[in-house]
């Protein structure tokens, strides 16, 4: 093969890719990430069959202060190993320029936390539509107080049964003890912890209690163990939990699409700012390693910055000429 310029040496690229039969737009896609190989070389005037691995590493760190996200770098990258990877069989290259050189790491998104106003109003607010008094809107209050008073997961809350019990061939994974206004779970790794539940929680779970007697006295079979049931009387499952919060903020108006995981985060999040004590926080979340619950340093500072830049005259941006 006579290489010429890049973009004749590109073209011929993609040509064997179409006898490849791959699709119009894969071949597309390869095309736009190597346009970006060719121009980031002709700006440092080196022909592709020169590109040196640390040729490509500048081009990658170029691409990431431009703001390219880590995905679209990775899928250059592939694109522009493929490509070398042709070329080897063309003309003779030392190696792959591109081995060896990785995207920088994927920045893992924020948990999305509520503001504390819009948390207890979540949690405290009946449904406007819907009978609060009804059996199954008592025990959402008890469920959603109890998600954002005590940090659970949503599988150690549909997990909690009445109250603790072991027998031969069945033992409670998780309880409420209603003297000492504490819910003991067991979470990852079967690790088992105790963390306390509010004052609002613990009334809740008072006025769901008597509904649920009712429930239990009227449907036959009904799980006597669980401590929030379905309106068929079984053991509450995740999803259906998730689907009454979901509906729950819909019908308060919330701009925000409500999960039970955005209360333990909203938890986490409002003991951290009113404590500073991360330690505490770790231990009720149930986290192994500190590094996890560490997060909520950030959403703390996230917070601090928005209030900083809206109050603050010195942090006013300066509007352009």
């Amino acid at each position: 093969m006579r290489v010429t310029d890049n973009a004749t040496v590109l073209k011929q690229y993609l040509d064997s890719l179409q006898l490849r039969k791959l699709s119009p737009h894969t071949i597309s896609s390869y095309g736009r990430d190597l346009d970006e190989l060719v121009a980031l070389a002709n700006a440092t005037a080196v022909p592709l069959q020169a590109v040196s691995h640390t040729n490509v590493r500048k081009f990658a760190a170029q691409l990431h202060a431009r703001g390219l996200n880590a995905r679209s770098i990775s899928r250059k990258l592939s694109a522009w190993r493929g490509f070398f990877d042709w070329l080897s069989e063309q003309i003779t290259l030392p190696s792959n320029p591109v081995d060896g050189v990785k995207a920088p790491k994927k920045s893992k998104p924020l948990p999305k936390a509520l503001a504390a106003d819009d948390a207890v109003r979540l949690v405290s607010q009946p449904n406007p539509v819907k009978d609060a008094e009804a059996p199954a809107q008592l025990c959402n209050r008890a469920m959603f107080e109890l998600l954002y008073s005590s940090g659970l997961r949503i599988s150690e809350l549909v997990g909690l049964d009445e109250r603790y019990r072991h027998e031969a061939n069945y033992s409670s994974l998780g309880w409420i003890d209603f003297d000492s206004a504490e819910v003991t779970v067991t979470g990852k790794g079967n690790k088992m912890r105790s963390v306390p539940v509010g004052a609002p929680a613990m009334q809740a779970l008072k006025q769901w209690l008597t509904a649920r007697t009712g429930m239990i006295a009227r449907i036959a079979g009904a799980d006597h163990n669980a401590l929030f049931l379905s309106e068929r009387g079984t053991r509450m499952t995740p999803r259906v939990a998730q689907l009454r919060l979901k509906a729950h903020g819909q019908a308060l108006g919330l701009a925000t699409d409500v999960h039970p995981h955005m209360l333990r985060h909203s938890f986490a999040s409002h003991v951290l700012q009113g404590s500073g004590d991360l330690r505490a926080v770790q231990e009720m979340l149930g986290h192994a390693s500190i590094t996890a619950t560490q997060v909520y340093t950030s959403l703390d500072f996230q917070r601090l910055a928005q209030v900083y830049d809206a109050a603050h005259p010195r942090a006013k941006k300066v509007e352009p000429r």
